[in-house]
């Protein structure tokens, strides 16, 4: 379960996570909001990329704010960005690896990672490409890949359906489905393509101004009139 208690960020004088609290304990919990709502800070705040001015962030009772985010890495923690972080001069298992050394992994455990990741994301026969020559939909999968090596206990996905096709969303949501099952990870998927999070996400948090409007069954907060008016545009 993850325990996110008070949790206030604040940028100068900007507020942009405003006395945050809620208790997380489903396995894929969607994370919207409109531009400025407080969603990528949430996510900073987890992996450790911003300091935090009071407040905690538990996962079965261990405070990940009181932890330095290699060692948040380590014990777990694992984020895509919105912005594919894909080095052109690696190859997929390389980029798996800068994990993994991250990590700390041995090589036959290594091994046995990066051809499990692989296999689940649809990638083992990338494994030699070099990022540069991955089409966009392979990269995101890379990214992916990356989240799953090095037994991952949080799973914070920033925006992985971006410039992606009908058919290969389709595949995204098989993948997202599957992760806790096959991983037992938690995931928490910020995102502003709505059917993605109504076909993923059993239950949804909203931000607005840095501040909790709604959370709750995902289909219940999407008809809720004060995400409507926030989110949606009404």
């Amino acid at each position: 379960m993850i325990d996110i208690s008070n949790l206030t960020v604040k940028f100068g004088g900007v507020v942009a996570l405003d006395d945050l609290s809620l208790k997380i304990t489903d396995d894929v919990v969607g994370l919207i909001g409109p531009n400025g709502a407080g969603k990528t800070t949430l996510t900073n705040a987890f992996s450790g990329f911003v300091n935090v001015s009071s407040g905690s962030v538990s996962v079965n009772g261990l405070n990940l704010i009181d932890m330095p985010p290699h060692k948040r890495t380590r014990w777990g923690v694992a984020r895509s960005f919105q912005k594919v972080q894909t080095v052109f001069d690696l190859t997929v298992e390389e980029h798996l690896n800068t994990v993994l050394d991250a990590k700390g992994a041995s090589g036959q455990l290594r091994e046995k990672a990066i051809v499990r990741a692989l296999n689940f994301v649809g990638l083992a026969a990338q494994r030699k490409t070099l990022g540069v020559d991955l089409n966009p939909y392979h990269r995101r999968m890379t990214e992916i890949a990356k989240c799953l090596v090095g037994a991952p206990r949080i799973i914070l996905l920033d925006e992985p359906g971006g410039g992606l096709s009908e058919s290969e969303m389709l595949e995204l949501r098989r993948i997202i489905l599957g992760i806790h099952p096959e991983f037992g990870a938690q995931i928490l998927l910020v995102d502003h393509d709505v059917d993605l999070i109504r076909d993923v996400c059993t239950s949804t948090v909203v931000l607005d101004f840095g501040k909790l409007i709604a959370f709750g069954p995902t289909e219940e907060v999407l008809q809720d009139e004060v995400v409507k008016a926030a989110y949606l545009g009404r």
